[in-house]
Order: structure tokens, then C-alpha cells, then sequence
């Protein structure tokens, strides 16, 4: 019995070196290689931060590219979903209105055009992107809202685009943020 114990004990003193300082101190090292050197990537306009590349944000104007819904109003001290199931009455009069709001704002969209991640929160509710056909079915609204010319807004886009890494590892999508930093940026020229 005392054998055990004292495999257990070892055991434990090495595990706790390993996951509560070697481990802690790897991540911290290598996070200093990343974008924001492990504190987040900072979205900048003129000259101050207006976001965090990795946190969703709203935006309701008709003249920028809309978010993804959150469930938690966009709050990261308190991430999460819902938990509302696809029969909550609730949840599907969230997601009525959602897309009766966007056909409002974008009168030529189609109801079967509009992708889920437009009218239903993230698992987070912090999501910071969306996808490419969400950012398309708004090229239209903003491009008239700004006085733009469609096929502009449209390169913007492209240019915003981020493919899966190594093109395997994730979706394809674009950064709300990013994306309407760089619309501000092209109503400035």
C-alpha cells in the first residue's frame, strides 16, 4: 500500500511541475510569436484600437457589413449561446425577425438566399466572422448606402476573404471588423 502512495505522490508532483508551470510557460512563450504577441491582434483606425480581431462587435447602420448575432449581446465576460433549441418558440421569433430585418435593409435579397450564420448566434456569441455569402447579400445595400460602385465593394470583399489555413483547417470567411475598417478606409479616398 505505502508503494502506491508514494507512486501516487510522484506522480502528482511531477504532473503539477509539467501542467501548472512548464505547460503554462510554453504557451506563453509561443504565444509571443503571434499576431498581437499574445494578447490578441488589435484592429487599428486611426491610430487607436477599435477592436480585437478575435471578438465580434455589432454593427447596425445600414452602411457597414453586419455581424453575426450574438446571444450574449457581443459581452466576452460572459460568452455563450443561448442554449435554445431549434422548436423554442422564442428562439425561432429571434430568428423571424432577424431575417425580416434583413430583408428590410436589403430589399433585392431573397428569404432562401440568406445564409444561417446571418440570422442565428454563434456557440460563443462572440464570433467575429462571417461568411463569404454573408458578406455578399450586404454588397448591394452598402454599396448604396456609401454611393459606391457594386463591383468595389465586391473587391473589397474579396480582399477581405480569408481561406482555411494550409487550405484544409476551417472555413473560409471574412472579419466584420476588418472588413469595415477597410470600407471606412476606401470612403476616405
Amino acid at each position: 500500500m505505502k508503494k502506491y502512495i508514494i507512486q501516487s505522490l510522484r506522480l502528482t508532483a511531477v504532473l503539477l511541475v509539467l501542467l501548472c508551470i512548464i505547460y503554462p510557460l510554453f504557451i506563453a512563450f509561443t504565444g509571443g510569436f503571434s499576431k498581437g504577441n499574445g494578447g490578441g491582434e488589435k484592429i487599428m483606425k486611426e491610430g487607436k484600437v477599435v477592436g480585437y480581431a478575435a471578438l465580434g462587435q455589432s454593427f447596425t447602420k445600414p452602411e457597414y457589413f453586419w455581424s453575426r448575432p450574438s446571444a450574449v449581446d457581443y459581452n466576452a465576460a460572459g460568452s455563450g449561446g443561448s442554449n435554445k433549441g431549434p422548436s423554442n418558440e422564442e428562439y425561432l421569433k429571434q430568428v423571424a425577425d432577424r431575417i425580416d430585418t434583413l430583408l428590410k435593409y436589403n430589399p433585392t435579397l431573397k428569404k432562401a438566399d440568406i445564409p444561417a450564420d446571418m440570422v442565428t448566434a454563434s456557440g460563443s456569441g462572440l464570433d467575429p466572422n462571417i461568411s463569404v455569402q454573408g458578406a455578399e447579400i450586404q454588397i448591394s445595400r452598402i454599396a448604396a448606402y456609401r454611393k459606391l460602385d457594386e463591383n468595389i465593394v465586391k473587391d473589397l470583399v474579396a480582399k477581405n476573404t480569408e481561406t482555411p489555413l494550409l487550405g484544409l483547417f476551417g472555413p473560409t470567411k471574412i472579419n466584420v471588423l476588418k472588413l469595415n475598417v477597410a470600407l471606412d478606409e476606401l470612403n476616405k479616398k
